[in-house]
């Protein structure tokens, strides 16, 4: 009952607008392609969906070394 709860804030002033519009960019590729990959699946086109998910995969590989080398 003693028991406080302090609200957290999340400190966003280090990040950059080209890093912003970086992660903006990149998630607008990497969600869909997972999106289409689990509608693919479930529509029964594995080879499809299976291609989705790597190109996914691709996607988030190549976010993370161009996050790696210029942030």
């Amino acid at each position: 009952m003693g028991e406080e709860r302090f609200m957290t804030y999340v400190n966003t002033s280090d990040i950059t607008a080209q890093m912003f519009v970086t992660v903006l960019l990149f998630l607008l590729i990497i969600a869909p392609l997972f999106s289409l990959a689990i509608l693919r699946l479930f529509q029964g086109k594995k080879k499809a969906g299976l291609l989705l998910v790597l190109a996914g995969i691709a996607a988030y590989v190549v976010f993370q070394l161009f996050m790696k080398i210029f942030f």
